[in-house]
């Protein structure tokens, strides 16, 4: 690209400025009213969530980040030189960090112009969209603030040609949607690719289940404390009366599903009050709620997947101790 001149960071709000509040509301009352009790895993990621969260990724029980770091470093040339892409597509981006191992490469290929990060934290796209477009002169950095289950942000298939852009949906987070859920989001984002459009797609892998039951429940207490951060951000939004001290952090295996599963164990029976959505509800002694599934992959699993999307997987990567898989896949 070379030396060219700074170019401003463009974001777009493609939320309505209520959304996320609604959503919570939303997902809090279907959550707490059903049997068995569940959240969806978005809602750990306040402030503190996201600190939590980053304290976890350099915990040494914690290999997922580690191995995907690993495959990016080793294969991010290959990556490059297969998708060709000019415009990279990040959903979930958060800070980026990961994401400067593809720019480098897109960028010593020849081929980088801009970038579109996607997340809900408009101040997680502005910190890191600034600091990439000082990092990349030239760089267009075109930051969109939606919820990528909600709306990818893209414009779909409209048969013309266009430049190649590579969309990327990367730390596993693809696992923690069910695979209803799954099937949804992968074919949504087929209809929004183009031919010449590629998928680079992060896997967590089955693997041995001490392993994987160790990386959700470490000994120093930061997942615990993470899962836990869910009840922080209800009393905070929805002035709810959660004790995070009753509720025990859980992590197991569940072999059938081929996922672990978080959850929070009310250790004594009890009462909690959701003033905002008008909510009273009650935990038993010993009750369980969801906050969270991880499914782990198989790379059979996972191109039958993108094949029902329509999409055809063309390159497969993983770390030297196949902990972890990387897909790059095209529209079929």
């Amino acid at each position: 690209m070379g030396g060219g001149p700074v170019t401003a960071l463009r974001i777009d709000r493609l939320l309505p400025p209520d959304f996320l509040a609604s959503s919570l509301r939303a997902d809090a009352r279907a959550g707490l009213t059903a049997s068995p009790k569940a959240l969806p895993p978005k809602w750990f990621y306040d402030a503190n969530g996201s600190e939590l969260f980053e304290k976890i990724t350099e915990l040494p029980e914690y290999y997922p980040t580690r191995a995907e770091r690993a495959i990016l470093r080793a294969a991010a040339g290959e990556i490059a030189a297969a998708s060709r892409a000019q415009t990279l597509v990040e959903l979930g981006s958060g800070s980026s960090d990961k994401t400067r191992l593809l720019l480098d490469a897109l960028r010593d290929a020849g081929t980088l112009r801009s970038y579109i990060p996607v997340d809900v934290s408009e101040s997680a796209l502005t910190d890191a969209g600034e600091r990439l477009i000082g990092e990349y002169p030239g760089l267009s950095v075109h930051a969109l603030v939606s919820d990528f289950e909600h709306d990818l942000g893209l414009p779909a298939d409209d048969g013309d040609g266009h430049p190649p852009r590579m969309i990327a949906f990367l730390g596993s987070t693809i696992g923690n949607m069910l695979p209803a859920e799954r099937a949804g989001f992968l074919t949504r984002i087929r209809a929004a690719v183009r031919g010449g459009d590629t998928l680079l797609l992060g896997t967590d892998l089955v693997k041995d289940p001490a392993m994987l039951v160790a990386a959700y429940d470490d000994p120093a207490g930061v997942t615990a404390a993470f899962n836990k951060n869910v009840l922080a951000v209800l009393n905070a939004e929805l002035g709810a009366d959660f004790d995070p001290d009753t509720f025990d952090h859980v992590a197991l295996w569940d072999p059938q599903a081929e996922w672990i599963e978080m959850r929070l164990r009310s250790s004594v029976a009890q009462q909690v009050r959701l003033p905002a959505i008008g909510l009273t509800v009650g935990f038993g002694v010993g009750e369980e709620m969801r906050t969270e599934v991880s499914a782990k992959f198989r790379r059979d699993g996972i191109e039958s997947e993108l094949a029902a999307a329509g999409f055809v997987m063309r390159s497969w990567w993983t770390d030297p101790d196949g902990l972890f898989g990387l897909s790059l896949s095209v529209p079929g």
